[in-house]
């Protein structure tokens, strides 16, 4: 839990029964997500003090709540960034539940999932396939999820080059789908030392942006039809988009808040465009889950115990994490 003004504290919880269309699940894992670390900063959350960060989480049902249907104790589930929708907005009723403006996310709309339990909308739910540990479901639930979902939704097709920007917990993990989709896949980095980690996540080809500009490099490949921004800085973006071919798409996952600053005449003359992408479904989560376990990709984790949130928070925030820092209930 964070107080305010102070640092992550490990302290005893009372579990919550779950309530009508709720579940009970009992954490075994939960990953620190970027957005955590603005959760806990974050002065004046909606919530109030204290609060329970962490939306991906994978556990086992302890308990179900009334009217809850298909779902049983004892099975592995995964929670992410979706948790939960009003059910009868206009982006609900076409089944765009991520989208929903009342949606809810596990530990802003409610505790979160650095810790033992957690008590969410059954809704919320996705299955953990056999081939997965805990360690390894979690940040499928937002890292995860969020890539494959903006890879199999850009209209780009097998062969197709496709480069990542960032080789970190969002990155590794695309780099992986992209390879695996059949892309020509480019990952863009910093520093030559990344050239072999990028080679053995699946990359074609490695862009040390220390030594060239990504955009112009990607233009003498003959120009991406997808490039994936995972990094945590807006600042390179305005100089990639001159790596788009003709027709080609900027799709933003990770982001700092600072404004683009983007001449229009590199869109309108290429016919290019720039998108952002948010998280997916239950669903989508299961999909990318089964589609790592077909193809071998995988997050990589450092598991430390729950006890250890603070120190395990601090190696995130400095860029320390090779690549996903997951909490272990327990450990």
């Amino acid at each position: 839990m964070a107080e305010p003004g102070a640092s992550v504290q490990v302290v005893p919880v009372e579990a919550r029964p779950p309530g009508v269309g709720e579940v009970r699940v009992d954490v075994a894992a939960t990953g620190i997500c970027g957005a955590d670390i603005g959760t806990v900063r974050n002065p004046a959350p909606a919530t109030g003090f204290p609060v329970t960060p962490g939306h991906e989480v994978a556990g086992v049902i302890a308990e179900l709540g009334s009217q809850v249907q298909g779902w049983d104790v004892g099975e592995r589930v995964a929670v992410g960034w979706f948790g939960g929708s009003c059910g009868h907005c206009s982006a609900c009723r076409v089944g765009d539940v991520v989208h929903c403006p009342k949606r809810k996310v596990p530990g802003l709309s409610y505790p979160g999932g650095w810790s033992s339990t957690l008590t969410i909308p059954a809704a919320a739910l996705a299955r953990i396939p056999e081939g997965l540990s805990a360690a390894e479901a979690a940040p499928f639930g937002c890292a995860g999820v969020t890539t494959f979902n903006a890879l199999r939704h850009s209209g780009t097709g097998p062969g197709d080059l496709v480069a990542v920007l960032g080789i970190g917990g969002l990155g590794h993990l695309a780099v992986q789908f992209a390879a695996a989709m059949g892309f020509e896949t480019v990952a863009i980095g910093r520093g030559e030392q990344k050239r072999k980690l990028a080679e053995e996540l699946g990359a074609r080809h490695y862009i040390d942006a220390e030594r060239q500009e990504p955009g112009a490099a990607l233009g003498r490949l003959g120009g991406a039809r997808l490039i994936l921004s995972t990094a945590a800085s807006s600042k390179p973006l305005a100089e990639l988009v001159d790596g788009l071919a003709p027709h080609g798409r900027l799709i933003v996952v990770g982001f700092d808040g600072s404004p683009l600053q983007l001449p229009l005449a590199k869109l309108v003359m290429g016919a290019r465009s720039v998108t952002g992408h948010l998280t997916g479904s239950p669903a989508d989560t299961e999909k990318a889950m089964r589609f790592a376990v077909a193809t071998g990709v995988r997050p990589r984790v450092q598991t430390v115990p729950l006890e250890e949130a603070q120190q395990a928070l601090e190696i995130q925030q400095e860029g320390r994490a090779r690549f996903r820092m997951v909490l272990a209930p327990g450990a």
